[in-house]
Parts: C-alpha cells; sequence; structure tokens
C-alpha cells in the first residue's frame, strides 16, 4: 500500500498541474462572471464560459483523486490496526479504482498541444464505396455522437449533404467541450469498414472508406489570418432536410472555397444566410491556419532532416464485422474485438493509445534515457 501512501502527497505536491494556480485564475473568472456587465457582450462571455469550462475539467479530477487517496489512507491505517480483512479487502478495491483513474489524470497531461483544449470541427466524408461509404459515414457520425454525448460535449450538425440512396456524403460536426480537439485529433485519417452489405441483395462482403477530418475552433485564426475577398468564391444554396418543418425554402446554405488552396467551408445549420456565412469563413480561417501551421513544421522537418507523417490520407483503423468481427489500428496496433461497444462511441481506448504513441515518439534519445533510469 505505499503507493496510496504516494499518491496523496504526489497530487498535493503539484507534479502533475499546477492545480494552485488554476484554482486562482478559476476564483478571478468566477467573480468577473458576478459582475452584472458580464453577459452583457455574449461573445466575450461565451468565451469565458469556455475557460471556466476547461479550468474545471483539469482540476477537478486532481482534487477528486487527492481526497480519495487521502480517504483510502485512513481506512487503511484502521483496517491494519483492527485486523480487518473484509476492509482491507475494499480498500484494495478501491486503490486498483484510483490507480485507473490516475491513468487517465496523467493522460491528461499529453494533451499539451497549443489548441488542444479547443472545440473542434469534425468533418467526414465518404471515399470510394458508393452507397456503402455513404451509410459509413452515417455509421462514424453516430459513433462521435455518442462519445461526445458520454464526455458531456455539445455537437451541432454545421452541415450535410445525403447520399444518393442511403447516408451521407458528407457531415461537419460542431464538438464543444473541454479538449475535443486535443481528443479527436487523433482520428484524422481514413478509415476502413468492411461488413457484409445491408444493400446487396446477394449479400456478399463489401469495402468502404471514409475520411475524417479535424480543426480546432480557434480564435487566432479568425484574427491572424485575412483571406482577400477576390481569393474566395462563395456559393449559396438551399439547405436540405429531412423534409417538413425543417426544409428551408430559401438559399441560405454557404460554400466558401479559398481558391488558391481549393480549402472548402461549408454551413448550413442556421437560418440566415448571414450567419452562415459567419460560421463558414471561422472554420475556413480555421483550417487555413491549421494548413499553415502543418507547412510550418513540414519546413522544419526537412530542415532537420525529418520525415513528416502522413495524417491525413492515410488508412489509419480498419473496422472489420465479417468474417469476423475486429477494429484494428494500424498506426498503433491495437486491437478491439467488441465492435458494437466502439460503433457505440467507446474509441476512447484508440485515441489514448495514438496520442501515448506520439508522444513516445516525439521524444528525444536524452528523454528517453532518463525515463529508463527514473525506472
Amino acid at each position: 500500500m505505499n503507493w496510496l501512501a504516494s499518491k496523496a502527497s504526489w497530487f498535493s505536491s503539484g507534479t502533475l498541474f499546477d492545480v494552485d494556480s488554476k484554482e486562482k485564475e478559476l476564483e478571478e473568472i468566477q467573480k468577473k462572471m458576478e459582475d452584472p456587465a458580464f453577459w452583457k457582450d455574449q461573445e466575450a462571455a461565451q468565451k469565458t464560459v469556455g475557460q471556466l469550462k476547461i479550468l474545471r475539467a483539469t482540476i477537478e479530477p486532481v482534487t477528486e483523486l487527492e481526497s480519495a487517496a487521502e480517504d483510502q489512507q485512513v481506512m487503511l491505517q484502521l483496517a491494519e490496526e483492527e485486523d480487518d480483512a473484509q476492509t482491507m479487502a475494499e480498500v484494495q478495491a478501491a486503490v486498483a479504482d484510483i490507480a485507473k483513474k490516475v491513468e487517465h489524470v496523467q493522460f491528461r497531461t499529453m494533451l499539451a498541444g497549443r489548441y488542444d483544449a479547443e472545440n473542434a470541427y469534425l468533418s467526414i466524408h465518404a471515399g470510394a464505396g458508393g452507397t456503402e461509404a455513404c451509410d459509413w459515414v452515417q455509421m462514424l457520425m453516430r459513433m462521435y455522437a455518442r462519445w461526445a454525448e458520454k464526455r458531456g460535449f455539445d455537437v451541432t450538425m454545421i452541415e450535410s449533404v445525403p447520399g444518393d440512396d442511403a447516408g451521407l456524403r458528407s457531415v461537419t460536426l460542431h464538438v464543444t467541450g473541454p479538449y475535443a480537439y486535443g481528443y479527436l485529433q487523433a482520428e484524422i485519417g481514413v478509415h476502413r469498414l468492411v461488413r457484409i452489405s445491408p444493400f446487396d441483395a446477394a449479400a456478399r462482403r463489401h469495402t468502404s472508406f471514409a475520411s475524417v477530418d479535424a480543426v480546432p475552433e480557434i480564435d487566432e485564426a479568425v484574427s491572424e489570418i485575412e483571406i482577400p475577398e477576390k481569393e474566395l468564391r462563395i456559393d449559396t444554396y438551399r439547405a436540405g432536410g429531412p423534409g417538413g418543418q425543417h426544409v428551408n425554402v430559401t438559399d441560405s446554405a454557404v460554400r466558401i472555397t479559398h481558391v488558391p488552396t481549393g480549402v472548402v467551408a461549408v454551413c448550413q445549420n442556421e437560418r440566415s444566410q448571414i450567419q452562415n456565412r459567419a460560421t463558414a469563413m471561422k472554420m475556413l480561417q480555421a483550417k487555413l491556419f491549421r494548413l499553415r501551421e502543418q507547412q510550418r513544421e513540414q519546413e522544419l522537418a526537412q530542415l532537420t532532416g525529418e520525415k513528416g507523417e502522413i495524417a491525413f490520407g492515410s488508412q489509419i483503423r480498419s473496422y472489420v464485422l465479417q468474417p469476423y468481427q475486429m477494429i484494428k489500428d494500424h498506426r498503433t496496433g491495437l486491437e478491439v474485438g467488441n465492435v458494437n461497444a466502439v460503433l457505440d462511441g467507446e474509441i476512447d481506448e484508440f485515441i489514448e493509445a495514438f496520442l501515448r504513441a506520439r508522444k513516445q515518439k516525439k521524444e528525444s534519445p536524452l528523454q528517453k534515457s532518463a525515463k529508463k533510469l527514473e525506472n
């Protein structure tokens, strides 16, 4: 039980997060929100509320685990004094649970990228496979929506293009929650599905592909990326829907294309064309901002002799439903047999495995040697 004794001091020592400074920052924001004038600027207020959620998502797991570790330390002492085997067994079970939660909190330290804490725009596009691929896009959309729901994130559909017979050709979701982009960046790439097609009368096995992309929602993109009007092609069209009151009878949907790069952003969920244009423009700026950052990283990699990793456009994961059931991530080698759970949003294991592998890959030989010496 030495592990338990060390955990309480480890959390309180601040070696995992600088909790004290974050708690002070949280108090300052809460005081600011008490000002009656706080909500007059709705846009600024929402940004502050977003910061508040991120701080709470960072602080609360640490303080809860610190309290749990201290409680179990007390229980352990009582069990040892009274030689109570039942209480000792309960403490052991609680410690095992705390250990798992500690791993998740430690994992949060990997989300230290410049934009990892931000909201995300998640786009899914059908690849080869026709109707099957469109159905696959809809399956992936449900998977990510369920994942977000379990995390308490909000999901809004920004745009969608229906398939000819079923499913969706493409869809863009706005995922709002602490570290949404940090997690979803692990999903960027091509996802492959193998199954018996429900659209094939002969019940043959089909392979379908869909690409997933994610960009952070960042204010810096709006302030730093200035796009001349002449570089934009703006198209408006009638937003589609499931029918009835949801069908928009005006050309309110907006598609903005940045002609020099071919980058496209679309929004159709707002009733006003002006609102759709503003959201699409914000998405376009975020995409161009990320593109610029990627180009900088590639230039740096060339200067240092490093070979850049191709993330988008490469097959990252296979979901095999026939002739056997297995989901495999080709980047990490992780395999999961419970395909229904994964398709129902249980993808954290894949996300964590990828981010851990990426962190290890980025570590210098000196850092790896230091870790070996510590162990």
